[in-house]
């Protein structure tokens, strides 16, 4: 049986860095992110703040393994923006993460080479200018089960050190719950084993 890796590598906070080169100023912006929702919310943001720049090309990766990911050269030579940003988050180990490098064109033709390396020198100024952590990849789940297995369900989340989200103890008790994703497989077969428990499984963040 494969071991379940569960901790990633991202950002505390958003952060962000400056490369200029032959008058052109790229700005490097980097936003830890949980979901394409926050993705989306956060290139809305940039777009409007930043509105009068040339170019807002971006690279974000989501999950563990970086299994979903997307890079944008808006506009730019072709993997000339995106995939130099996309390249230093994975030589640095980093998912969970969207960076943005907004350009202001300073009239000076830079060429695809010195475009890949103002792109990936911006993304790793914001990098740098940041706090790289290890966080652990939980699972949010409910528990849906009768007030009579109020007692048995609430034994599991203490001995188990659950955190709890949310709770609705009215007629059919729900419980959102959070856990390390690696222990998920064990838990619920022990919540499967009392009587009337259901559990719907809400994702991994």
């Amino acid at each position: 049986m494969s071991e379940i890796i569960d901790s990633y590598k991202t950002l505390a906070s958003p952060s962000e860095g400056v490369y200029k080169e032959k008058g052109s100023k790229f700005i490097a912006l980097a936003f830890p992110v949980a979901s394409e929702e926050e993705i989306k919310e956060a290139l809305e943001i940039t777009r409007k703040k930043y509105h009068d720049a040339r170019h807002h090309c971006y690279a974000w990766a989501l999950g563990i393994g970086r299994e979903n990911y997307r890079e944008n050269d808006d506009g730019e030579p072709n993997n000339s923006a995106g995939k130099p940003i996309l390249g230093r988050l994975e030589s640095n180990d980093l998912t969970q993460l969207l960076i943005i490098v907004v350009r202001y064109f300073g009239g000076t033709k830079l060429g695809v080479g010195g475009l890949i390396n103002a792109y990936r020198s911006a993304a790793e100024d914001a990098i740098l200018n940041g706090k790289i952590i290890e966080k652990k990849m939980k699972m949010y789940f409910r528990i849906l089960f009768h007030y009579d297995q109020m007692n048995d369900v609430m034994q599991v989340v203490k001995n188990s050190d659950l955190e709890q989200m949310e709770h609705d103890f009215s007629l059919t008790c729900k419980l959102k719950l959070a856990c390390p994703n690696a222990l998920y497989s064990d838990l619920k077969d022990v919540f499967l084993t009392i009587e009337n428990v259901e559990i719907e499984e809400l994702g991994v963040e």
